[in-house]
């Protein structure tokens, strides 16, 4: 049974000057567009406010432009959108593969970029019944004093799990919030912390306001392990991007998402023409075991995705080197 909504204020802002006044005026409030995520955990507990701002009608935040410097996306545009633009998906391959692999179509046509990039960390604890969590005593996240998966640390472990964030990591993207004062920008990959409990750098009266990828001819590709074909999150996920520095030397980045409380970006050594490839691919997929650290976060075993997003890493890495070799 579908348990209901708690009853909350709805305020309907149709600018991002509204928006973050209203944020400023109420820091419990939470921002909502397509809801996806943020209606399922207020259904079950996991999100208490009163006030939900709904910045869905904010055309500023709808913008998707690709031009000589690069490709922007406003925090407001549509995971289906992103999908089906033709040009991210010859460009930047990794972005659009990203966002197909996110839920299934009715789930793509309401959710938004801020909305998958600020995603809430998931955990096997965490991600429960109301009655459930309180039987357990709750958990550091919630209301808790212990980490159910590490009972010994005092940080929450619980996983990261947004497709986007490693495409957009790899592809070296910036993402602008908006303040009472202005803007600012940040890289992507500084926008993570490495806390369950509290993994955004954005402070309470932030909005997330779009993204920036800079130009690229690079190779690029996103895979992740699930458990099923769609509807799920991923156990792990990784995006990499393969450029060509000069004839002979190729570039790689590549970005981990549900291991961590954060997306991570793995450091790759540049593969030099004539190297032996067994062993660079290899040293690779040895690398992302090294880098990451799932824990106890799904039902699935930790040592299981460690091994298989490696592989993944190693398999795509592989593909997209093969690419070059072919142009």
């Amino acid at each position: 049974m579908t348990a209901p909504l708690p009853e909350f204020k709805l305020i309907r802002s149709t600018s991002l000057e509204d928006a973050v006044a209203a944020l400023a005026h109420n820091k419990s409030a939470r921002l909502c567009a397509g809801g996806t995520d943020l209606i399922v955990n207020m259904r079950h507990g996991l999100m208490e406010t009163d006030t939900l701002i709904d910045v869905s009608n904010i055309q500023d935040l709808k913008h998707l432009e690709i031009d000589e410097a690069g490709l922007h996306i406003g925090a407001g545009v549509t995971l289906d959108k992103i999908a089906q633009n033709k040009t991210i998906a010859e460009t930047y391959p990794a972005i659009s593969q990203a966002c197909l692999s996110i839920a299934g179509p009715s789930h793509r046509n309401a959710a938004t970029l801020g909305g998958n990039l600020c995603l809430d960390t998931r955990c096997l604890y965490y991600n429960q019944s109301h009655w459930w969590r309180k039987s357990n005593n709750y958990c550091l996240k919630y209301k808790g004093d212990i980490c159910h998966v590490a009972p010994v640390g005092k940080r929450c472990r619980a996983a990261y799990s947004g497709d986007l964030a490693p495409a957009f990591i790899a592809l070296g993207a910036e993402i602008d919030i908006a303040h009472a004062k202005g803007q600012r920008r940040v890289p992507l990959e500084e926008f993570y912390y490495e806390d369950g409990a509290d993994h955004l750098v954005l402070h309470p009266s932030e909005i997330v306001i779009g993204i920036h990828v800079p130009p690229t001819t690079a190779k690029s590709g996103y895979l992740k392990v699930r458990v099923r074909g769609a509807i799920d999150f991923p156990l792990a996920g990784v995006a990499v991007v393969c450029k060509k520095i000069d004839r002979s030397t190729l570039r790689f980045s590549v970005a981990i998402t549900g291991t961590n409380s954060c997306p991570v970006a793995v450091h790759v050594p540049d593969l030099i023409e004539g190297e032996d490839h067994v062993a660079f691919f290899a040293a690779l997929e040895k690398s992302v075991r090294k880098s990451i650290s799932p824990q106890r976060t799904t039902t699935t075993g930790a040592h299981y995705r460690r091994l298989s997003v490696a592989a993944l890493t190693r398999r795509l890495a592989k593909e997209l080197s093969e690419k070059w070799a072919c142009d």
